[in-house]
């Protein structure tokens, strides 16, 4: 997909296009819309330096329950080997 952000838009903001996907995963993330594995990768950074920015910015982890028990199921099934 490709997307046209007018450059009066663009300019005042003086972001890179880097930076402007940067945004717009955190915007994302925040608003619950795409999970942290899809933001990180739009925003181009690995595990630790995408968390590291939302914790800067006060953006909380999104642990849902269905995460956590794929986690423990991880851990028991890593535990039996």
């Amino acid at each position: 997909m490709k997307l046209h952000v007018p450059d009066e838009i663009i300019k005042p903001l003086n972001l890179s296009e880097e930076e402007l996907l940067r945004e717009l995963a955190i915007a994302l993330y925040a608003a619950k819309k795409i999970p942290f594995g899809q933001a990180r990768k739009l925003a181009g950074l690995n595990w630790f330096r995408f968390r590291q920015i939302l914790d800067e910015r006060g953006v909380p982890a999104h642990y849902e329950f269905e995460d956590f028990k794929k986690d423990l199921q991880t851990l028991s099934h890593l535990s039996v080997s």
